[in-house]
């Protein structure tokens, strides 16, 4: 059974942590939207995990002004959204996007139950970089949101730029921040640093952090990216070393 058919089953049990992700399940429980005869009970943090998600991205959708039917297929993009509960997450979505609580109150939250295991707070943060430059950029009132976000999760300045570079944000991709590498390091390092970044990201791994398994497009996404940017190293320094040779 997917995260979503089991957040139905899990809501009663994560209520009683209280707070607005907690609020924003009540209100979820309260339309009926999933089935009802579920009982069977989520891990608490994947739950959070995926409402948490749910509801940055939907306030995020907000950020440059505008509202439209893009902004839910792009999160359909991030995390695997089974056809039979398409409309329910869509109302999720929607309940989350139109709640009174601020982007500040889910993050905060967020920040609070993820305090010891921040790897997942950055794959959070990544999901909303993949919806954010869904539609091949990312417009300064999205940079703002996700600054902010990454602020509240106490996400350093080099991992939030490393994630800005990775998705075309401000400043040109560079595949030495995709791997977290200096352009200086020697072959071996950056070897070493592309080996760690894809056990780091690797899907079994996102999902032992707490990630859904609904998750695996993100993960499928950031490992091309980690590929794409070694082999773009390793052939820009064998043409150097060409060129030098020559």
């Amino acid at each position: 059974m997917s995260i979503w058919g089991k957040i139905g089953g899990a809501a009663a049990g994560f209520l009683l942590g209280g707070g607005p992700l907690s609020a924003l399940l009540g209100m979820l429980a309260g339309h009926a939207l999933f089935d009802r005869e579920t009982r069977e009970g989520a891990p608490e943090d994947s739950v959070a995990f995926t409402v948490g998600l749910v509801a940055l991205t939907a306030k995020m959708a907000r950020a440059d002004g505008l509202v439209t039917e893009d902004e839910f297929a792009a999160f359909q993009k991030v995390v695997i959204v089974p056809p039979e509960e398409a409309a329910n997450v869509r109302r999720l979505f929607d309940i989350a996007r139109q709640d009174v609580a601020g982007f500040e109150a889910y993050a905060r939250q967020l920040a609070t139950l993820f305090k010891d295991t921040p790897g997942r707070l950055e794959d959070i943060l990544d999901g909303l970089f993949f919806v954010a430059a869904a539609d091949a950029r990312l417009h300064p009132a999205e940079m703002d949101y996700l600054r902010a976000v990454a602020d509240i999760f106490g996400i350093s300045d080099s991992a939030f730029n490393r994630l800005c570079r990775a998705y075309g944000g401000p400043c040109d991709p560079d595949p030495y921040a995709i791997l977290n590498i200096d352009p200086d390091a020697s072959d071996a390092d950056v070897r070493a640093a592309y080996l760690y970044q894809v056990k780091e990201n690797h899907p079994d791994n996102l999902t032992a952090r707490g990630a859904p398994a609904e998750f695996i497009k993100v993960a499928t996404e950031k490992l091309h990216m980690i590929n794409d940017a070694y082999r773009q190293i390793t052939s820009e320094r064998e043409a150097g070393r060409g060129l030098k040779a020559g």
